[in-house]
C-alpha cells in the first residue's frame, strides 16, 4: 500500500471514529438523560477525550486532520500539496458519514436520517468563525513550541469550545455534513450547513493569516529554544 493510501485511511478511519464518538455519544446522553446540560457534558467528554486518542495514534500516519478546514489550511502553507489535500478532504467527509451511520446502527437506529435540529443565524455563524479560529491557531502554535502535546491541546481547546461558543464548536465541515444525517442529540439541518461552513473556512482563514504573522516574529527562535530546553 502506498504511503498516500495509508494517509487516506488513517483520515477516514479517524474522521469516522470522531463523529461515530459524536453522534453516539450524544444519543447515549439523550438516553440516559433529560438534563440537557448533562448530556451535552457528556457529549463534550467523549469528544474531548476522542480527540486526544485519534491525534496521537493517527497524527505519526497522517498528521491527524480529520477535518476539511485544517487540510485546507496546511495546504495553503505548501505542507500538503493540493491534490493529496483534496482526497483528504473526500475520504474525510465520507469517513464522517459513515461514522453517523456506524452510531446509528450501534443504538439500533435509522441508518439513514435527515436532521430538524435548527442551528443558524448571526450567533451561530460566529461562534462556528471562532472554533475555527481558535482551533486553528492552537493546531499551528502547538507545532512550532510543543509539538508532543498537541493531541492534548487540541482534545482540550474542543472540550472548551464546547462551553463557550453558542454553536457548541463543530469546527469542522466534514463532521458538520455527517452531523446534518442525524435527527439526533447532535445533528445539525443540512439547510443550516451553507452558513457552518463558510463561517469556519472563515475562521479557519483568519487563523492562519494571524499565526503566520504571529509565529514568525523576532526572537521566537530563542524563546522555542527556551521552551524546549
Amino acid at each position: 500500500m502506498s504511503n498516500l493510501a495509508r494517509r487516506l485511511v488513517a483520515e477516514g478511519l479517524g474522521t469516522g471514529l470522531l463523529v461515530a464518538t459524536v453522534v453516539g455519544s450524544g444519543i447515549m446522553a439523550q438516553t440516559l438523560t433529560t438534563d440537557s446540560g448533562l448530556a451535552l457534558l457528556a457529549n463534550t467528554l467523549a469528544t474531548g477525550a476522542i480527540l486526544v486518542v485519534l491525534i496521537t495514534i493517527f497524527g505519526p500516519i497522517s498528521g491527524a486532520h480529520f477535518n476539511p478546514a485544517i487540510s485546507w489550511v496546511f495546504a495553503l502553507r505548501k505542507e500538503l500539496k493540493t491534490a493529496d489535500a483534496g482526497l483528504y478532504i473526500l475520504v474525510q467527509v465520507i469517513g464522517g458519514v459513515t461514522g453517523t451511520m456506524a452510531a446509528h446502527l450501534m443504538f439500533a437506529q435509522s441508518v439513514l436520517q435527515v436532521s430538524t435540529h435548527v442551528r443558524t443565524g448571526g450567533p451561530q455563524w460566529l461562534s462556528e468563525g471562532v472554533a475555527a479560529f481558535g482551533l486553528v491557531t492552537v493546531i499551528l502554535a502547538g507545532l512550532r513550541f510543543q509539538r508532543t502535546a498537541v493531541p492534548w491541546l487540541v482534545g482540550l481547546y474542543i472540550t472548551a469550545a464546547y462551553w463557550f461558543t453558542a454553536s457548541t464548536s463543530f469546527a469542522n465541515p466534514a463532521v458538520a455534513i455527517a452531523r446534518s444525517l442525524t435527527d439526533t442529540f447532535s445533528g445539525i439541518r443540512p439547510l443550516d450547513l451553507p452558513g457552518f461552513i463558510a463561517a469556519q473556512l472563515v475562521g479557519a482563514l483568519l487563523g492562519l493569516a494571524l499565526m503566520t504573522w504571529l509565529l514568525h516574529g523576532p526572537g521566537l527562535a530563542m524563546d522555542e529554544t527556551k521552551a524546549a530546553s
